[in-house]
């Protein structure tokens, strides 16, 4: 081949990058990875072609494409710190902790001052819950590439998690001047401060009016405008918002209520008494404390009271857990909770479960003798973590199943609940919930605490008393300064819980009772109000 043939080759090479990472910007993962197929067929070392497939693997969640794209890459670029950063963030979705730091390792050794690489690395500790760390990388991130609205918004978040709202406004104030349309600063900037006039409602209704957005961002754009609405007490205009932004959020979502039914129904039938005591021993830890139930029922609240104790360090939502279980029954459907999966975890060695968990839990459980650990989710998980950490201790929140499914309905989550957007999804999805929790109650009782939202916020001492009691702790005051505390908070609560136990949130779906008769109906069709 000439020189000249090398280059024309080589400007075709960078030609066909340029067009698919412009595809991937704009969304087009189809023709992103034609030119990426075409690169490599031309050039199957081509770094970069391979970097491409694992960003456009990401975007159509192939997290096996990508681990292999990314992995290719640092084979044949061991100094490609974009390529180990991604891997960090892969293995830390998968619960690899250990193989997640060593990733990071590679990443900032190699080129700590790549904003790419640092704000990755910065998305990556607060996943492990380390939101300090976060906070480093992510101001490094900004100083490498100043006023990038993606940098920033990772920034602003973080600060919203450290109660730091006044830096956070401020921060997304910047992002907005340089991309007014960016859905998700609306809805962060909604979140972190409580509107006192229509100002920024009125923007962000004319930017829906006049732009055509993704329902994806949509979504945001409407819970924006509700939440906002709410805070005025505009309560027709709010829900009319939080059903805009459902319905939008509901057409990006796959949610599979028949494998959800399926799931419930094997989980009553397969998890016993005498499965749980079948004469097997698990693992003796003590320090454990799972705070479980529904999302928005007062999860965070709980674990704030909690954690206010000196003894206890607050370990945020692990999904460290779920994901031993599925390592060690060598599960790979990607959905994070399946009928198969349990079928696969009836028959595991429970104490190497328990043994699995406190290990990659070993960096985010702190120096105190104890943790929590507040995924709603791992109600599922009872009859498992019982089995595997019988020493732990299992708090439950109850919530009146009104409140609990209105406040679900409101709230834009990442990518779990998607029975949420819908009203009677969101309900019946609820009633099985309640009826796992009445047998796991039956089945297992004075395993776990049932604690009352509504009680607690009307009268909190008695019951926090009540708590640290289960916990087998010794009392202290602190914890009913819970509001206090400074540590980061990166749930959706991380705003209110800063504040003092109040009963605002008590009864709040009576303001919309007209509008929630499809929830409500099939809530009262299941006897549950």
């Amino acid at each position: 081949m000439t020189t000249g043939q090398r280059e024309s080759r080589q400007q075709q090479l960078q030609a066909l990058l340029r067009r698919g990472f412009d595809a991937l910007s704009r969304g087009q993962i189809e023709r992103a990875g034609d030119c990426c197929r075409q690169a490599l067929q031309m050039q199957p070392d081509l770094v970069e072609g391979h970097f491409l497939v694992g960003l456009v693997a990401l975007e159509a969640q192939d997290r096996k494409t990508a681990f292999s794209a990314f992995g290719s890459v640092t084979k044949l670029a061991p100094r490609h710190a974009a390529a180990w950063a991604q891997l960090a963030k892969l293995f830390m979705g998968d619960g690899q902790l250990g193989r997640a730091n060593a990733a990071l390792e590679n990443a900032t050794s190699h080129d700590p001052g790549d904003p790419l690489v640092c704000d990755l690395v910065g998305t990556v500790y607060s996943r492990m819950g380390d939101h300090d760390l976060a906070s480093t990388w992510y101001e490094k991130a900004n100083e490498a590439r100043p006023d990038f609205p993606p940098y920033m918004l990772n920034l602003a978040n973080n600060y919203t998690y450290h109660g730091k709202t006044d830096e956070a406004v401020a921060v997304l104030g910047r992002v907005l001047e340089l991309d007014e349309g960016m859905a998700q600063a609306h809805w962060a900037l909604a979140g972190a401060k409580k509107a006192t006039d229509a100002t920024h409602i009125d923007a962000m209704r004319k930017l829906l009016a006049g732009q055509r957005y993704h329902p994806r961002m949509q979504a945001f754009m409407h819970y924006a405008v509700g939440k906002e609405c709410e805070d005025l007490e505009r309560w027709n205009e709010a829900f009319e918002a939080f059903d805009r932004g459902a319905r939008a959020r509901r057409q990006t979502v796959e949610y599979d209520e028949k494998s959800e039914i399926e799931l419930f129904d094997y989980l009553e039938q397969a998890f016993t008494a005498d499965w749980v005591e079948d004469g097997s021993t698990g693992c003796p830890a003590e320090s454990p404390i799972f705070v479980l139930g529904q999302p928005r029922t007062g999860t965070t609240l709980i674990e704030r009271i909690i954690s206010s104790h000196s003894r206890v360090h607050s370990a945020g939502e692990l999904q460290q857990f779920g994901l031993a279980v599925r390592r060690l029954s060598e599960h790979k459907d990607p959905r994070r909770f399946s009928k198969r999966l349990f079928e696969s975890a009836r028959g595991l060695d429970y104490a190497r479960v328990g043994g699995l968990y406190m290990e990659s839990t070993t960096r985010v459980r702190g120096d105190a003798p104890r943790f929590v650990d507040k995924l709603p989710q791992n109600y599922l998980n009872i009859p498992l973590i019982l089995k595997a950490l019988p020493n732990a201790k299992i708090v439950h929140l109850v919530r009146d199943p009104r409140d609990s499914c209105f406040a679900s309905f409101k709230q834009l989550f990442a990518d779990a609940y998607l029975h949420s957007y819908d009203q009677e999804e969101m309900a019946r999805h609820h009633c099985r919930y309640r009826r796992l929790m009445d047998a796991w109650r039956e089945r297992f009782p004075g395993r776990f605490l049932d604690i009352s939202y509504e009680e607690t916020v009307a009268d909190l001492e008695p019951h926090a008393r009540r708590l640290i009691d289960y916990l087998e702790l010794p009392w202290e005051d602190r914890c009913l300064r819970f509001h206090e505390q400074r540590e980061a908070v990166s749930t959706a609560s991380a705003v209110q819980v800063r504040e003092p136990v109040h009963t605002r949130s008590v009864g709040r779906w009576k303001r919309y009772e007209k509008q929630l008769e499809p929830m409500l109906a099939v809530l009262r069709d299941s006897g549950l109000i």
